[in-house]
């Protein structure tokens, strides 16, 4: 059966980017990308290792608009970001640009965020974060690319700041690869005041961050 394919994703962890180490560490560990080159947000976690058999979860959601697993799907991402939820204020998906979601219709990272306010009962805002430009989608690019492509793409939306000055922020999006798109939304929401942004996806890429040189 392909469920019982499916990769979850548990300790031991990296404290920050939640990269999982192939040994037992203490639960504080810190790997050394993080070290090295402390991400924007504060923590990061996903429910499953990216691959085969949840990269078809991820593409039906995100290109068929497959809504039918969403409880499951956001029931999985809760338990992993158990800890991020118990401290959050807000929780806050990735937006799209307005032509992207005309173009498909629906942002899943809404969808995967709504399930998981409704499971944890923490509030929710689908229009504090708003996508200013219009990017070429990631799939493809290497990370310094995907960093450039995301650059300066993100700002709280005018009239949101109250609700995100001082509180703490769970971003959710589907898929962190090289974090460049949560590093991008975290920035704007810690220059709109944002005391602390983790991040929770349903999935992850496992490799360690790129240690910069």
């Amino acid at each position: 059966e392909l469920w019982a394919k499916l990769q979850f994703l548990s300790d031991p962890l990296c404290r920050r980017c939640g990269t999982p180490f192939d040994i037992a560490v203490d639960e504080t560990q810190i790997c050394g990308a993080c070290l090295a080159n402390p991400p924007v947000y504060d923590r990061a976690r996903a429910a499953l290792v990216y691959g085969d058999v949840s990269r078809d979860l991820v593409l039906g959601l995100k290109y068929q608009g497959r809504r039918d697993s969403l409880a499951l799907l956001g029931g999985w991402m809760t338990n992993a970001g158990a800890g991020l939820l118990a401290d959050a204020d807000l929780i806050v998906p990735v937006p799209l640009h307005y032509l992207r979601l005309v173009r498909r219709g629906f942002n899943q990272s809404i969808w995967l965020a709504a399930a998981i306010s409704r499971s944890s009962r923490v509030a929710l805002s689908v229009d504090a974060l708003k996508r200013i430009k219009s990017t070429p989608i990631q799939g493809g690019l290497s990370a310094d690319g995907r960093r450039r492509n995301v650059q300066g793409a993100f700002r709280v939306r005018k009239g949101c700041e109250r609700r995100i000055r001082g509180q703490k922020i769970l971003l959710v999006d589907d898929v962190l690869t090289t974090g460049a798109t949560a590093e991008a939304c975290s920035r704007a929401l810690k220059r709109a005041g944002a005391s602390c942004v983790d991040v929770l996806t349903l999935a992850r890429v496992a490799a360690s961050r790129a240690i910069p040189i």
